[in-house]
């Protein structure tokens, strides 16, 4: 399998370009380290310096000020290739948890297309739980737990959590994962602040169950027919009206997880200060 070269690179938003290079070294530890161990993926993240300069087969995924509130982050360029946009600004570092999502996403599903059959999910007074049928299921590797209060650390990055493919397994089984951090304790299981999208090959109907607010119960809404080639941009365009489905975007400019963020911030600088006195091991070598 060839390997896929992703680039995160500042469009337009300020971010301290110490802190993007350190979050494209997590978030290359995260597609090398942690996403191969459940997904057929082989890639790495790279950190580019120059918005109007993306190498040749590299993915970028661009760091934007604002996105309009009908656009998704996920996008097909005109040769039908796999790019991604974050938004982000200085005054929060949520946006490293949404660049994940996307990163991670795009390499499950470049095409934005991918279907996983499954046994189907139905609402039962408040509860969730398996129906009698099947359905394909849109796969969003991070939607069921896209949630900040679900996100993790690497090297002082906070980072996204994602499903495993046990998610789409027909019964819950001993030891098995179902998405990367455990928080998702059962096959098709949606946490407070995620979703999941699916088509019913029945009725051809696509539907949605949101588990919006976790003071409510989730709820199933019609979706309508497929209007466009690319699923999870239809998807994305659906969910336009909801902001509350607008995760990405929200965890990048007001992240819920206070407490992880925090954690990060700590982390960064003990690393930074361990760095610099790892330098001066080599200073007399240099001068």
């Amino acid at each position: 399998m060839a390997l896929i070269q992703v680039g995160l690179v500042d469009k337009n938003s300020g971010i301290d370009p110490s802190l993007l290079q350190e979050a494209a070294a997590a978030l290359n530890i995260q597609v090398m380290r942690d996403v191969p161990k459940f997904w057929n993926v082989q890639a790495t993240v790279r950190y580019l310096p120059h918005a109007r300069h993306i190498p040749i087969g590299v993915w970028p995924v661009f760091l934007v000020d604002n996105l309009p509130p009908d656009e998704g982050g996920f996008h097909l360029n005109k040769r039908n290739q796999p790019f991604a946009e974050v938004e982000a600004s200085p005054a929060s570092d949520g946006w490293t948890v949404a660049a994940s999502h996307e990163i991670i996403e795009m390499l499950v599903d470049p095409s934005g297309n991918r279907l996983q059959s499954s046994r189907s999910i139905e609402i039962n007074g408040t509860e969730i739980q398996d129906g009698t049928g099947q359905f394909e299921y849109l796969v969003e590797a991070c939607d069921p737990c896209e949630a900040d209060n679900f996100a993790y650390s690497i090297q002082g990055i906070a980072v996204s959590d994602f499903i495993t493919q046990n998610f789409y397994d027909p019964v819950t089984t001993s030891g098995a994962r179902y998405s990367f951090t455990g928080a998702i304790t059962a096959p098709r299981q949606i946490l407070p602040g995620g979703y999941i999208s699916w088509v019913d090959p029945v009725t051809n109907k696509w539907q949605q169950l949101r588990y919006l607010d976790p003071a409510a119960p989730p709820v199933i809404v019609d979706l309508g027919p497929a209007t466009s080639h690319n699923l999870r941009e239809w998807v994305h365009t659906k969910n336009a009206k909801e902001e509350r489905l607008q995760t990405p975007q929200r965890i990048a400019r007001s992240p819920a997880n206070q407490l992880l963020f925090q954690r990060c911030k700590d982390q960064r600088m003990a690393l930074r200060m361990a760095a610099e006195e790892h330098g001066n091991l080599y200073n007399h070598k240099l001068r």
